[in-house]
C-alpha cells in the first residue's frame, strides 16, 4: 500500500526535526511540486515543521564537536535562513567557541603538538572541525613551545 505524503511526512517527523527545505528533498518523489509545498505549509501552521526549531535542535547535537563556521555551512546546506542559523548557535552554545575548541582538541588528542608537523596536523584537525585560525592558534600556542618554527 503506498504511503501518502502526509504520512511519509509525518514518519519523517516522528524520527527527528527536519527543516523545511530537507523534507521537501525527501518527500518531492509523492507528489507535484504544488502538494509538496502545501503539504509542508501545513505542517508548519500545525506546529509539526519548524527550521527554527530544527536548527536549535542540531547545534544542541552538534555543538560539542564543531565550531560555528562549521555548524553555519551544515545548517546552511540543510536550506536553513541566516537570520535563524545565527539565533540557534547564539541560543544554543553555553561555552565560547575557544572553550569548545579546547575540549574538542583535549579529547582528541593526548598530547600536544610536539613539532611542527604535528602542529600542522592537530591545526588541520580543529579546522575541519569549523573553528577559525584564531581560535586554533589561541588553543595550540596554550602549551609553550608549541608554534611551528
Amino acid at each position: 500500500m503506498a504511503m501518502t505524503l502526509h504520512e511519509r511526512a509525518l514518519r519523517c517527523l516522528a524520527q527527528r526535526e527536519h527543516s523545511r527545505a530537507e523534507l521537501a528533498r525527501k518527500l518531492g518523489t509523492l507528489g507535484s511540486p504544488e502538494e509538496v509545498g502545501a503539504e509542508l505549509d501545513r505542517l508548519i501552521d500545525l506546529g509539526l515543521l519548524s527550521d527554527a526549531r530544527f536548527a536549535d535542535a542540531y547545534v544542541r547535537a552538534k555543538a560539542s564537536r564543531f565550531g560555528a563556521a562549521r555548524l553555519k555551512l551544515e545548517l546552511a546546506r540543510r536550506g536553513v535562513p541566516a537570520e535563524l542559523i545565527g539565533e540557534a548557535i547564539e541560543e544554543n552554545t553555553t561555552d565560547t567557541e575557544l572553550e569548545r575548541a579546547r575540549d574538542i582538541h583535549r579529547r582528541k588528542f593526548a598530547t600536544p603538538p610536539t613539532d611542527a608537523r604535528e602542529w600542522a596536523r592537530q591545526a588541520r584537525f580543529l579546522q575541519g572541525r569549523g573553528f577559525s585560525t584564531e581560535i586554533i592558534r589561541r588553543v595550540l600556542k596554550e602549551h609553550p613551545g608549541d608554534e611551528p618554527a
